[in-house]
C-alpha cells in the first residue's frame, strides 16, 4: 500500500460463502466465463500488501496470502440487460488477481492483469473502469480432457510477455475445501479510480469445480504483475466448465 494511503481499518470480514450473498437484479454486464482454470500460490503477505489500492488489505486464509492466475474464455460480453455481442464480447482473457477485504468487511479480487485478445474491449475497460486490461494475442486449445491456454501481450507492454499452460481435467469436486471456496468464491472486485476506492459486485451460480493437473507452465506474466522470481508448484490447480455472471454498477 502507497505510503501515504490512509490508514486501513476493517470491519470483520465477510462470511465466505459459495454462492453470491445477494442477487443483482438489474446488471450493469452480463457475460459467462468459460473453461476457467484456476492457478494458485501461496505468497508473502507483505509483497501482496504493497501491491493493493489504499483502503484495502490482503484477505488470507490461515494467514497465508495468495496470487491467483485464471485463464479462461470469455463469452458474449452485454450491457444494460442486452443480448451478450458474439464477436467482440468473446474471447479468451488471462487475470492474474490478489484477494483483498476493504474497510466494510467486504472481501474481492484485485487485478494485477488482464490480458485479453480484443482490442476495443480491452480500450473500454481501461477507459471506462481503469482496469489493467492489454491487448493479447491468445488461443484456447480444447483436446480431450486437456486445455491449452497461450497468450502473447501486444499493447501496452511489457511487449512479449506471454505465458502458456496446460492443464487435465479431473474428477468433479463434490464438496469443495474451505481454501478452494475461499479461492474461487468471489463476489465483487475492488479498484481505485483516482484517490477514490470503487468495489463491483458480481453474482453467478456455485461454481462446478473439477480436479486438475498442471501439466505445463511456461510464462513471465507473473513477474510483469510484480511477483519476480521462481514460485514453485501451485498449491491449488481447478478447473471449471463455467458459469453465467451479473456485474452491478460501481459503489464506494
Amino acid at each position: 500500500m502507497p505510503a501515504d494511503a490512509a490508514p486501513y481499518d476493517a470491519e470483520s470480514p465477510e462470511p465466505v460463502t459459495p454462492e453470491a450473498p445477494e442477487p443483482i437484479a438489474r446488471p450493469l454486464l452480463t457475460q459467462s466465463w468459460l473453461d476457467v482454470a484456476f492457478l494458485h500460490w501461496a505468497v508473502p503477505v507483505e509483497q501482496v500488501a504493497a501491491l493493493l489500492p489504499a483502503g484495502t488489505a490482503p484477505d488470507t486464509f490461515d494467514g497465508v496470502a495468495y496470487v491467483g492466475l485464471v485463464p479462461f474464455r470469455m463469452h458474449r460480453v452485454g450491457w444494460l440487460g442486452l443480448p451478450g455481442i458474439p464477436y467482440l464480447g468473446s474471447f479468451p482473457e488471462t487475470n492474474i488477481r490478489l484477494y483483498s477485504v476493504d474497510g466494510q468487511g467486504r472481501r474481492g479480487v484485485v487485478f494485477r492483469s488482464l490480458d485479453a485478445s480484443r482490442l476495443l474491449p480491452v480500450l473500454a475497460a481501461r477507459i471506462g473502469f481503469r482496469l489493467p486490461y492489454l491487448w493479447s494475442r491468445m488461443s484456447l486449445r480444447a483436446q480431450g480432457d486437456l486445455r491449452t491456454y497461450t497468450s502473447s501481450r501486444r499493447w501496452p507492454g511489457p511487449r512479449g510477455a506471454r505465458s502458456r499452460f496446460t492443464v487435465r481435467i479431473g474428477e468433479p469436486v463434490a464438496e469443495p475445501t474451505a481454501l478452494e471456496h475461499f479461492l474461487t468464491a468471489r463476489w465483487g472486485l475492488h479498484n481505485a479510480i483516482g484517490d477514490r476506492l470503487l468495489y463491483l459486485r458480481n453474482a453467478h451460480p456455485r461454481w462446478p469445480l473439477r480436479r486438475a493437473e498442471l501439466l505445463e507452465c511456461d510464462e513471465d506474466l507473473m513477474s510483469a504483475a510484480g511477483f519476480p522470481g521462481a514460485l514453485g508448484e501451485p498449491v491449488s490447480v481447478l478447473y471449471s466448465p463455467g458459469v453465467p455472471v451479473r456485474f452491478s454498477a460501481p459503489a464506494g
